[in-house]
């Protein structure tokens, strides 16, 4: 059974790199696409579910930004299963900041350079809300282009979305981009951050291999 894997925002495979999954399961990684000018979210949702084969069954599974998009995918090109990593399943479960974010608009009034690589201020914004003490942190933030982390940070603050009754949440209970207690998990990694999919790989791999089977 395929499984089709989207990581998270700025991440590509090597941030979940360490999951395991049941011999059976063949994951594929769908590596994220630059946006173009003023892109459509919805737009983009399609162009990134391009090369999935719905000629036989598949599976879905997304982390954090990417968790939005599989979620999106599922609407057009429905999966077996879906799982979302330090994700959300729906608009109401945003954190303070995000939607702060989206009712004051902020990010557009940002300048693009603050998004790039060399950005310190960038840096720090993403240490902080993902693991401060991660010494290694970048090295899973690979796609760093300023046009498509502030395109894609703004797709995040306007999200709207309803839950999905066969979404899978797994959420860590130390996350500060998405708290816990605005959601109703129905796994959660004790003593984690949101790169819990890091880690504590092993333990994760072990619930993936209860739900892709």
């Amino acid at each position: 059974m395929k499984l089709y894997i989207i990581s998270g925002l700025g991440g590509d495979e090597k941030v979940l790199e360490k999951l395991t999954y049941n011999p059976n399961i063949d994951p594929i990684h769908l590596p994220w696409l630059m946006p173009e000018k003023d892109e459509d979210f919805r737009h983009y949702v399609l162009r990134m579910a391009a090369k999935i084969d719905t000629s036989e069954d598949f599976y879905l599974m997304g982390y954090s930004f990417g968790g939005f998009i599989v979620q999106e995918i599922h609407k057009i090109k429905p999966a077996k299963k879906i799982v979302i990593l330090g994700s959300i399943r729906s608009d109401s479960e945003k954190s303070r900041l995000i939607r702060a974010g989206a009712t004051t608009n902020a990010i557009r009034y940002i300048p693009q350079r603050f998004f790039g690589e060399s950005s310190t201020i960038m840096y720090a914004f993403l240490k902080k809300i993902l693991d401060s003490k991660n010494a290694n942190l970048m090295q899973y933030f690979r796609v760093k282009d300023p046009y498509y982390l502030k395109w894609s940070m703004n797709q995040i603050t306007r999200w709207k979305f309803e839950k999905l009754p066969d979404v899978i949440q797994i959420l860590a209970d130390k996350d500060i981009v998405f708290p816990v207690k605005n959601s109703a998990p129905d796994f959660i990694i004790a003593n984690a951050t949101h790169l819990f999919p890091v880690t504590r790989a092993k333990q994760v791999s072990r619930i993936l291999s209860t739900i892709f089977v």
